[in-house]
């Protein structure tokens, strides 16, 4: 629960506000734009919500926020328990993010090899029930080291496996299958694995049907308007991220919109979707400057979702 004794100075005037616990994740600014802004090293109420759509925003910002620094002065009605939030079909984002994964986004893939799990939210009693309902997990699916967070505690409850590659295994030693080498994999009938060392040295993406889960190594770049990864963020290595993924670029929608077909399922802030395609064959991969992308090297997946654009734009 936000501590309204705690309330951030530069907070908008108004009920909405953020306490000075933030951890300046980013969470609250991807899900609600339009109310929340980062004055560094927190996130504030930029502009208090005004209709009801930027009212729902606060509350899917205050169910996700790790450190539950977001609230209201009046102690308003609460809404009662938003997430698991439907993307598409099948596809939940989980909210209840962590701080011990920087407040990193986690997905619910219902319906698939007994239900997926991918990177973990907080284990909150309400949000298990939820899950529960849609039909259980039997499969913990980890994208890097950074994002583990719950995922024991997830998997313990519902007896699922846990995968991971084994070049991050020391942050799951509880993982019971491992990810080996540079080659995509069909690991689960339906999933596979795509190694993507750069932010990470065990960092993957999952692909399952046309979704892909990136993790950390892909994100929104809000100020460009375009898939970018991060060089002061690649805790392994930026030269070897780069090459493998240097087949993608995006391509402008020409209706204008901005069509569902990246995700990335990553603490790194996103904020949209675009729609990429591999580069024509043959061409010859050049290496991105600083801060450029390498959006992700996997078989041409025809849809990668971003949550939180999805959120912004479908609620």
């Amino acid at each position: 629960m936000a501590r309204p004794e705690l309330r951030h100075p530069a907070n908008a005037e108004g009920a909405w506000y953020v306490d000075e616990r933030c951890i300046d994740c980013g969470t609250c600014r991807d899900l609600a734009p339009a109310t929340f802004a980062e004055i560094a090293p927190h996130s504030v109420v930029s502009h208090q919500p005004v209709d009801p759509r930027a009212e729902q925003g606060a509350w899917l910002a205050a169910q996700a926020c790790p450190t539950q620094s977001i609230g209201t002065l009046d102690r308003r009605s609460h809404p009662g328990r938003l997430y698991p939030w439907q993307l598409l079909d099948g596809i939940h984002d989980l909210g209840y993010t962590s701080p011990d994964s920087f407040g990193a986004s986690s997905y619910l893939v219902a319906g698939v090899a007994g239900g997926l799990l991918v990177d973990s939210p907080r284990f909150a009693p309400a949000l298990v029930r939820a899950v529960e309902a849609l039909g259980g997990i039997s499969h913990v699916l980890l994208t890097h080291r950074d994002d583990v967070a719950d995922a024991q505690r997830w998997a313990e409850h519902f007896r699922a496996q846990v995968w991971v590659h084994a070049a991050d295994r020391s942050a799951a030693p509880f993982a019971t299958d491992m990810v080996e080498g540079l080659e995509a994999d069909e690991v689960i009938p339906g999933v596979v694995v795509v190694p993507v060392p750069g932010h990470t040295r065990g960092s993957v993406v999952w692909v399952v049907g046309p979704v892909a889960f990136t993790g950390d190594s892909l994100a929104w770049n809000h100020e460009r308007q375009d898939l970018t990864a991060f060089k002061g963020a690649c805790w392994h290595s930026w030269p070897s991220s780069w090459p493998r993924s240097s087949g993608w670029r995006r391509r402008p929608d020409p209706a204008g919109s901005c069509p569902v077909t990246a995700l990335a399922a990553s603490s790194i802030p996103t904020s949209c979707t675009t729609d990429c395609w591999p580069s024509s064959p043959g061409s010859a991969p050049q290496p991105p400057e600083a801060n450029d992308r390498p959006a992700n090297p996997l078989m041409s997946p025809q849809l990668l979702i971003d949550s939180r654009s999805l959120l912004n734009s479908n609620r």
